[in-house]
């Protein structure tokens, strides 16, 4: 009988603009094995979003129970909503034999890096991916490339990305992004890599 390969729990951060969720779009396209987490929320869905696939949309009152419960692997406020990874839905996955993927800001990555460490299942399968690029003026030329944000946001978001970026050495692997297909290689081949540990 053939040896099963090693469960991934793949964090992968960085801070806004890098390409975070392009590199996740083809590692789930890549990798049928892999599942994308749904995280919860307690924002309004916008238009087209669906429960259970976008995000679990609950209440205030739900979401304060799940951390009084200790049912968050991290969560966190942003401008004025909550968001929050389930234990549960990761350990059950986990159990299934699915690898998962989560997308997280920097903050919500280390502290849910730090909860998964001190489990014996998440922390083995743990693997956390830092994506950066090589400096400030490219993440701004990628910001305001995506034309998605006003300027005063752009300042906001390159203001938090300077901090997160002295962070990467807190991660497991980073990549200083440069083209989207070889950032998509660079993270498929750790994602390998780690199945095959």
């Amino acid at each position: 009988m053939a040896e099963q390969s090693q469960t991934v729990l793949l964090v992968l951060s960085g801070p806004s603009g890098v390409g975070k969720t392009t590199v996740a779009h083809r590692l789930l396209e890549a990798n049928a094995n892999l599942l994308r987490m749904v995280t919860c929320t307690t924002r309004v869905p916008r238009e087209g979003e669906v429960d259970g696939q976008d995000y679990h949309f609950l209440t205030e009152t739900d979401f304060l129970a799940q951390i009084r419960a200790g049912g968050f692997l991290e969560h966190a406020e942003v401008y004025g909503n909550r968001y929050g990874t389930l234990k549960s839905s990761v350990q059950d996955a986990l159990a299934a034999g699915r690898d998962v993927l989560i997308v997280n800001d920097v903050q919500g990555a280390l502290t849910l890096s730090a909860m998964a460490r001190q489990d014996n299942v998440l922390g083995k399968a743990l693997q956390t991916l830092f994506i950066v690029v090589s400096d400030v003026s490219e993440l701004r030329a990628r910001l305001e490339g995506r034309a998605a944000d006003k300027a005063d946001t752009i300042e906001e978001r390159l203001a938090i990305a300077e901090a997160e970026m002295h962070q990467q050495d807190q991660f497991d692997h980073v990549i200083v992004s440069s083209a989207r297909e070889a950032d998509f290689e660079r993270a498929q081949n750790i994602y390998q890599n780690a199945k095959a540990a």
